[in-house]
């Protein structure tokens, strides 16, 4: 019975948190790189507000610091807000009419085609582009011409995907990457990933694939690069049915356009709507609506459009995926309401058992403990047994040998008729002397077996009242009582008769002892008692 409901509560979490899994470890970044978009375009503000402060000291008539300090800020501006770049880019294009400069404003119109290409104004873009005149023109100005083209043209070609006009567009686009690849260093970023991008529009994709995944391993791409290129390398995996490694590619395109701060949200759309169809709801919400704050802060107006299409059939899906899992978990609810009734009664059973198996090793752990006490008690009995048989051993033998020197002296003296000698023998034995050194032997002995006796005993007192040892380690009388009582001795007559004392003195020493402790008097004694041994 265990074993099934084990298995039925498994296959219930396993159901529940499916789809909510995230499908790779490269969505776990993403969302953590999500958490910090704040701090990498505070960056980017940061350096545009530098370029606003110095264009602010530029002098009116200084054109030349004017030009180029425009054209910074709509380096800036221009993958990362369309207004503010296509107003500095304005004001690029009044400073080359004042100069009546032809090949600067060439130059202008290239960049103003990018920032109308990237907010989907394809017409607006071509226009603009026509009307460039190449002669005027440097090689990488050419080269930007030429690939601005083949993007407008491979984006109208995505935006129509009809059978007529998109092949068109695509030929165009191939053409201008032709011209531009022409022109442009084999060896560098832009030659290989063009030359990817036209490889995999004209169908050869395992030829595109090899191009774009070497790019891709390069480590010094900026991130602006490496999310171009790993943008168009999920395009290869996706249309290889490879969801998953479309999913990662991508995210690792996104994470590269929150780092450089760019708000074309193309990877991020694109993303969203894999995981969509991965039955990701949570991710791909999460990720549209990134896709929507970055179109309607950019402004990319056919961007826009696109996002809010997607947003509105994901958020549609999440709202019916939420009343399933509700229908789901109202089923699973009464499931578990069924498991959960067996359960208690098995845990009702296994309680009774428990509390029976509870007394007994309540018992058990009593007894023994009971049993340990007693074992110490008769291990410290044989302890001072043995050290006292000893002792007194000694101290017969030593009485017994000075018994018969007095025995075989007097009956030398007595055989010769020495009465006075005689007498002197008898006037030597002091029986307080002896009996001083009876205690001085049982003191030795006693602080033998409890070492830590003196340090035990004074914890029971205040510092003032606390005792102290003389050099030849003798007891006082306070400490010889309460070190016969430690030994078990706890009978006053008995102890008045070692010590030679009255029952009343010995009562009025402990009592003045137990007066000074700092425990109750009715305690003391057995605190004595819990003095340990060695």
């Amino acid at each position: 019975m265990n074993l099934k409901l084990n298995l039925a509560v498994t296959l219930f979490m396993l159901l529940f948190f499916y789809q909510t899994k995230a499908a790779s470890t490269q969505i776990d970044c993403l969302n953590s790189i999500i958490q910090k978009k704040s701090v990498y375009d505070g960056q980017k503000k940061a350096r545009i507000q530098l370029l606003e402060k110095k264009l602010a000291k530029i002098s009116p008539q200084n054109a030349e610091a004017q030009y180029q300090t425009y054209l910074a800020l709509y380096e800036e501006y221009k993958t990362y807000e369309f207004n503010k770049a296509l107003f500095y880019i304005k004001k690029v294009q009044q400073l080359c009419e004042l100069q009546n400069n032809d090949q600067r404003r060439s130059a202008a119109k290239i960049k103003l085609a990018f920032i109308l290409v990237s907010s989907g104004m394809y017409k607006e873009s071509l226009d603009a582009l026509l009307q460039v005149d190449e002669a005027l023109l440097t090689v990488h100005e050419k080269i930007d011409l030429f690939t601005l083209m083949a993007r407008n043209y491979y984006d109208l070609a995505d935006y129509t995907k009809d059978e007529y006009y998109a092949p068109q567009y695509n030929i165009l686009a191939g053409e201008n990457i032709s011209r531009a690849l022409a022109l442009t260093d084999s060896t560098g970023f832009n030659y290989n990933y063009y030359l990817g991008l036209k490889l995999l529009k004209e169908g050869k994709i395992g030829l595109a694939q090899e191009r774009l995944t070497g790019i891709a391993k390069q480590p010094d791409l900026s991130e602006h690069q490496k999310a171009i290129v790993t943008s168009t390398l999920s395009d290869i995996f996706i249309q290889g049915g490879k969801i998953g490694e479309a999913i990662d590619l991508l995210a690792t395109a996104a994470m590269a356009d929150i780092k450089s701060s760019t708000k074309e949200a193309a990877a991020m759309l694109n993303l969203s709507l894999l995981l969509f169809q991965k039955k990701d709801l949570k991710n791909a919400y999460l990720f549209i609506n990134e896709a929507m704050d970055d179109a309607n802060y950019y402004g990319a107006r056919q961007r826009k459009l696109q996002v809010s299409a997607n947003l509105k059939i994901i958020a549609t899906s999440k709202v019916n995926s939420v009343d399933e899992q509700r229908r789901i978990m109202t089923q699973f609810t009464i499931a578990l309401s069924i498991l959960s009734l067996i359960i208690i009664v098995f845990v009702l059973v296994f309680y009774r058992q428990l509390l029976k198996i509870r007394k007994a090793d309540a018992l058990i752990r009593e007894t023994n403990h009971s049993l340990n006490l007693t074992i110490d008690k008769l291990k410290e009995s044989d302890k001072i047994k043995e050290e006292y048989v000893g002792y007194y051993f000694n101290i017969n033998s030593e009485y017994i040998d000075k018994l018969e020197h007095i025995k075989k002296s007097v009956e030398n003296k007595l055989k010769h008729k020495e009465y006075e000698a005689i007498k002197l023998i008898v006037g030597k034995i002091n029986p307080s002397k002896e009996r001083q050194n009876l205690y001085l032997q049982f003191d030795k002995t006693f602080l033998q077996i409890f070492p830590d006796f003196l340090r035990d005993f004074n914890l029971l007192f205040q510092l003032e009242d606390q005792f102290q040892l003389p050099e030849n380690g003798e007891l006082n009388t306070e400490l010889r009582i309460f070190a016969l009582i430690r030994m078990g001795i706890t009978d006053s007559n008995t102890i008045a008769q070692i010590l030679d004392y009255s029952v009343n003195t010995i009562y009025a020493y402990k009592n003045r002892i137990k007066n000074k402790a700092i425990v109750p008097n009715n305690e003391f004694e057995d605190y004595i008692l819990k003095i340990k041994g060695l």
